[in-house]
C-alpha cells in the first residue's frame, strides 16, 4: 500500500527571505489561493511578530483559505507565539511553527545557551502553546549540524510537550542525501512514539542537493516535505515543490507513495510565484524551465517524433506544460520535415533532400529558426525547383 506524502508550503515567509521580494498583499493571497487549489496540506504564511504587515497578511490568509492549514512561523518567545494564535484564530485549520536552534555553533555564538537551557525552553513553550494551538509544528533549527543525542533529545521533549509536527531543517544545505537519511534513521530509531507524530524535511539548496535530500527524508520515514515554488528562498533557495512532487509521481515504484498535489496545475502556480517575485524560471529549471520539455538535437527530435517516451519521462500536459522542438543546427530532416507539414506545406522526405541543404545553411549562421525564416527557405527552394509545396 502506497503511504502519503503530504507537502507544506513556505513561499510566502522562507521564500520571502529571498534577497528583493516582498509580497503585498494582494499577491499572497493570490499565491495562498493557488496553493490551496494545488492541494498543499499547509501554507506556512508568515512570521506574525516580524512586524504588522506580516501580521496582517497572516491574518488575512487565514480567512481565505479553505483547505490547507495557515500557519504562522515563531520563535520561542511568548510574543511570537501570542502573535500567530492571534493571526490564525479565523483559519478553518490553524498551524504554528516554533523553532529553536540546536547546533552548538548556535548555541556558542547566536543563543548563547546551554543544552540544558534548550531543553527547558522547548518544554517550556510547546506546552504553554499547546493550550492554545493543537497542530504544532516543532524545528531544531541547523538540525543536521547538531549532535545526534541532542538532536534526539531536543525532538523528544517537544513531543512529550505536545507537538504534533517534527521538522528537520538543513538549514545551511550542508547534509549529502546519506547524511540526512541517517539523521531520520537515528530519529527513528530512537525517539519514542515516532509514529504518533509527523515527519517533514526542510531542505535548503546550497550546494544543489535540496531535492535530493528531501527525497532522501521521504525514503527514511519523513511523511512530508516543506519547500517553496521555484525553490525561491535565501541564498541559493529551497527544495522546490514541484520538482520534488514531479519526482515521486514519476518514480512512484520507488518511492511507494503518492500526493495530493494536482500536478497540471504546476505552471500556473509557478507562473503566479515567477510574477510576484519578478524572477523569471530559468530555463534550464526542471520541470518549469521552458527547454523542459523543449527537444533541439536532431537524433532526440527524431526518437521524440516517433514516439515522444524515447526522451520524455514526464509528459508535460500532467505539469500544465506544453513540449516543443525548436529547430536549429544541430536539429534533423526529420523535425523540420514536422515542422513545415505543421505549417502547411506538404512535403514528403524526397523533397527534404533539397529543402534540408538550404535550412542546414541558415541554421549555422542562427541561434534558432523562426517561422517566418522557414517560409523564407522554402520560398528559396521554390524558387530553385520551380515546385510549390503548398
Amino acid at each position: 500500500m502506497a503511504s502519503k506524502v503530504t507537502f507544506y508550503d513556505t513561499t510566502m515567509r522562507d521564500g520571502e527571505q529571498t534577497i528583493g521580494v516582498n509580497f503585498s498583499i494582494e499577491e499572497k493571497i493570490e499565491i495562498a489561493k493557488g496553493l490551496d487549489d494545488y492541494g498543499v496540506a499547509a501554507i506556512e504564511a508568515g512570521f506574525p511578530a516580524a512586524s504588522q504587515k506580516d501580521f496582517e497578511e497572516v491574518k488575512r490568509i487565514a480567512e481565505v483559505v479553505d483547505n490547507a492549514k495557515v500557519v504562522g512561523l515563531a520563535r520561542m518567545v511568548r510574543n511570537d507565539i501570542n502573535a500567530v494564535i492571534e493571526a490564525t484564530k479565523d483559519a478553518k485549520h490553524p498551524m504554528i511553527h516554533v523553532f529553536i536552534a540546536t547546533s552548538p555553533i548556535h548555541r556558542e555564538f547566536k543563543l548563547h545557551m546551554t543544552k540544558e537551557e534548550i531543553l527547558e525552553k522547548i518544554k517550556a513553550d510547546v506546552t504553554f502553546t499547546k493550550q492554545y494551538m493543537q497542530d504544532i509544528v516543532f524545528s531544531p533549527e541547523d538540525a543536521t549540524r547538531t549532535e545526534p543525542d541532542f538532536l534526539v533529545a531536543s525532538v523528544q521533549t517537544a513531543i512529550d510537550a505536545g507537538a504534533t509536527m517534527i521538522n528537520i531543517p538543513d538549514t545551511v544545505g550542508y547534509d549529502t542525501p546519506e547524511e540526512y537519511g541517517e539523521v531520520f534513521e537515528n530519529l527513528r530509531q530512537n525517539i519514542i512514539g515516532f509514529d504518533k507524530v509527523g515527519w517533514s524535511t526542510h531542505t535548503h539548496n546550497d550546494l544543489g542537493m535540496a531535492t535530493a535530500n528531501a527525497l532522501a527524508g521521504i525514503e527514511h520515514g519523513a511523511t512530508e516535505i516543506q519547500g517553496t515554488i521555484n525553490g525561491i528562498g535565501e541564498r541559493a533557495g529551497n527544495v522546490d515543490m514541484i520538482e520534488a512532487a514531479a519526482a515521486i509521481h514519476v518514480r512512484h515504484e520507488k518511492f511507494n507513495a503518492e500526493t495530493d498535489i494536482v500536478l497540471a496545475q504546476s505552471k500556473a502556480i509557478s507562473d503566479i510565484v515567477a510574477r510576484a517575485t519578478r524572477m523569471p524560471v530559468a530555463g534550464n529549471k526542471p520541470i518549469m524551465g521552458r527547454n523542459a520539455f523543449a527537444h533541439e538535437s536532431g537524433i532526440h527530435q527524431d526518437g521524440y517524433l516517433k514516439n515522444p517516451e524515447t526522451y520524455e519521462i514526464l509528459k508535460p500536459e500532467m505539469v500544465g506544460a506544453t513540449a516543443s522542438l525548436p529547430l536549429g543546427k544541430l536539429s534533423g530532416s526529420h523535425a523540420v520535415m514536422s515542422k513545415l507539414n505543421s505549417l502547411g506545406y506538404d512535403v514528403t522526405r524526397d523533397d527534404m533532400k533539397a529543402i534540408f541543404p538550404i535550412f542546414k545553411s541558415v541554421a549555422e549562421e542562427s541561434d534558432l529558426i523562426t517561422d517566418d525564416q522557414l517560409k523564407v527557405i522554402m520560398q528559396v527552394v521554390e524558387e530553385k525547383e520551380m515546385v510549390s509545396y503548398q
